[in-house]
């Protein structure tokens, strides 16, 4: 076990066993991610492991961080102030949907669970909604909405869904479309009323 005083290394070999850590979850669940797993994954020994990782769950924390940042990318890049808005945060939804069965599904307990107690996702996504709720409010789109109140609606609802859909398997195509039809009812209360 190594002191308070040691460094651990930093280099390719980080990268490589993080890699087969992520392949390992993604191919038979999180939960199945040993450090005996790895170790045979590479052929490498224990210390080669232990001299830049404490644990496993360090591995897989990086693996969810990971994760979670390439989702965040997929999401917002493709939004356009001209385009049509409720369609686009349909899109939004819809392609947090896709990313999360693309991602999640074998990583679903852990990355939720994390995901859970995870303050700096909620920040992001909060955040994130907050600038499409006050851009729709400044473009007249929507109504004059608490803000703060329609994004922890719209978190919860997205979040929610996302969770129990991956979680209990449906479909990718189902998940899609009853969250688009359900969706659309929370964006057509919001929307300014002529």
């Amino acid at each position: 076990m190594k002191n308070a005083a040691e460094t651990l290394i930093k280099d390719e070999m980080n990268e490589e066993i993080i890699s087969a850590a992520e392949k390992l979850a993604v191919a038979d669940g999180a939960s199945t991610v040993t450090v005996r797993r790895i170790l045979q994954a590479l052929g490498i020994t224990n210390r080669v492991f232990y001299n830049r990782f404490h644990n496993i769950d360090e591995v897989l924390e990086i693996v969810y961080e990971r994760i979670i940042v390439r989702i965040r990318a997929g999401i917002l890049s493709g939004f356009d102030p001209d385009g049509d808005y409720f369609s686009q945060i349909i899109s939004i939804g819809t392609e947090t949907i896709k990313l999360s069965y693309e991602h999640k599904m074998n990583l679903n307990q852990y990355i939720f669970e994390s995901d859970s107690a995870s303050q700096s996702n909620y920040y992001w996504w909060k955040n994130e909604i907050a600038k499409l709720i006050e851009f729709g409010k400044a473009k007249n789109y929507i109504e004059d909405v608490d803000t703060e109140a329609v994004g922890y609606s719209i978190w919860c609802f997205i979040r929610g869904y996302n969770a129990d859909a991956v979680g209990r398997g449906i479909p990718l195509e189902t998940a899609i479309k009853n969250f688009k039809y359900s969706f659309s009812f929370m964006l057509e209360g919001m929307k300014k009323r002529q």
